[in-house]
Formats: C-alpha cells, sequence, structure tokens
C-alpha cells in the first residue's frame, strides 16, 4: 500500500497539526480516528522541500516510512478509510546520517518490521511518536547519533549571508543535508506559498507580486510544475480532491 500519510494532511476528518520550537523539526500533525471517516476521491501531494518521518493505520495495517522532499506534483486515487496517522515534518538541514536525503528524493524508506506501537530503524526497535511528544522521540534519535543537523543550510534558506564560507561549500552542504538545490528549494516554497494565498482568496495578480513572480504566466508555469493545479482551481476547489498539507516555512522565497 502507498504511505499516503502525508498527502491526506491537508484537509480530512481529525486533522490537527502544530509548528515546533525543535531546531530540527519544522511541523508536527496528526490525523486522528474519525468514525472511519471516508477519505476524498482524490489526492494532489505537491512538491515539497522537507522530508519527514511519517507512522499510520489503514484498514487494520501500520506503517511507518521515511518520506523525502518531493519535486514535482502527483494525482493520487485514495480509497478506504484511514484509521490514523502522525506525522513529523524535518527543518532544512536535519537528516538521518543512514538515511542521507539526496537518496531520498521523491522516494521513501519503508520500515522493515511495524507493529502498533513499534518500528525498526537502522536494526533497532523505537516506538512510534505521540503528537504530544514528537520532540522526545526526535531528541532520543539525536541523543543515538542517528539525527544531525547543519545549521548553516537553515540560515542560508533564511537568507542569511554566511560568513567565511565560500558559495560553492555552502551549495554543496544544502544539497548534502536536503537533497536539492538553494534554487529548486526557493522555487518549491514560492509555489506553494502562491496556492496557499490563492486558496485563501487572493487575487492572482496579487499574489504575484506578494511572493516575486515576474508575471501572471510566470505564476502559472510554477503552479503546474510545483503544485498540478492552476490558479482558479485553487480558487475553487472541487469537493472531491484535497490538497497535502501546505505551511509556511522559514526558507526565502524571492528569487
Amino acid at each position: 500500500m502507498r504511505d499516503v500519510a502525508r498527502d491526506l494532511s491537508g484537509a480530512v476528518p481529525g486533522l490537527e497539526q502544530r509548528p515546533s520550537d525543535s531546531p530540527y523539526v519544522e511541523r508536527v500533525y496528526q490525523v486522528a480516528p474519525d468514525g472511519g471517516a471516508a477519505v476524498p476521491e482524490r489526492m494532489v501531494s505537491v512538491a515539497n522541500s522537507n522530508w519527514e518521518l511519517i507512522a499510520w493505520s489503514a484498514e487494520g495495517v501500520t506503517g511507518v516510512s521515511v518520506r523525502g522532499p518531493e519535486t514535482r506534483p502527483t494525482e493520487v486515487p485514495l480509497g478506504g478509510r484511514m484509521d490514523g496517522a502522525i506525522g513529523v515534518i524535518f527543518r532544512h538541514g536535519a537528516f538521518l546520517r543512514p538515511l542521507p536525503v539526496p537518496g531520498l528524493v521523491d522516494g521513501s524508506v519503508a520500515s522493515p518490521h511495524t507493529t502498533a506501537r513499534t518500528f525498526v530503524l537502522e536494526g533497532d526497535e523505537w516506538e512510534i511518536p505521540g503528537y504530544a511528544n514528537a520532540e522526545v522521540f526526535v531528541d532520543r534519535l539525536v541523543r543515538a547519533g542517528l539525527l544531525v543537523r547543519d545549521p548553516l543550510v537553515a540560515d542560508v534558506l533564511a537568507g542569511d549571508a554566511p560568513l567565511l564560507v565560500t558559495p560553492r561549500s555552502v551549495q554543496r552542504r544544502v544539497a548534502a543535508a536536503t537533497g536539492l538545490t538553494q534554487g529548486t528549494i526557493r522555487q518549491i516554497e514560492r509555489a506553494r506559498r502562491a496556492a496557499m494565498l490563492l486558496q485563501q482568496g487572493e487575487a492572482a495578480a496579487d499574489v504575484v507580486h506578494r511572493v516575486g513572480y515576474h508575471d501572471q504566466p510566470h505564476l502559472a508555469r510554477s503552479l503546474n510544475r510545483f503544485v498540478g493545479r492552476k490558479a482558479t482551481r485553487l480558487q475553487r476547489p472541487a469537493d472531491d480532491e484535497v490538497l497535502s498539507l501546505l505551511y509556511k516555512t522559514d526558507a526565502e522565497v524571492r528569487p
């Protein structure tokens, strides 16, 4: 079964999400059981520059996987019922030593063994984190030496100019920690920000100026590449589809 937990995190019954003050975690979300409510007919998973760890239960089966950044949108037909899910979205610059992010771009790695409460990572059994204690789980990964971070990456993507570090070294470190170039991350984040504003009712012409596109055709090309929907579709979404979770990161979005 495809791991759809992240993809279902846009507008399904029982969704909760919150930011995190951990330097390793961008956001935590959960989809709590909601009486077996049916999921939408289809899902559009938009491009995303962060990686995450996801645990979900569907039709009596529990799965856990590490999902990498996505550079393109995908549309997936949905069926069945979601029993619950928990996702930990990691900040730019944080990565698992055993699973370098560059190898996870547009892909995922599933745990080889899971139960309703535990999963296996690098040969050891770990308790599946909860919504309220996800940061405790992350701290354990850090103490075990599995999760590390390059703080320069987050600073650079936020628009801060590093001192005593060459541009080539910056590029190398961003690619090593995120699997993407600075330019690709900013393009993805800009498209996601534009989609959020359009969903909130902003006019396309206003979004062009607020987010930093050259003109409306530039906006349209970006939405097609990273979101898979036109501005009018985002402003008037179909009742039977859901867009994956959109959230604003600290990454600079202007060219």
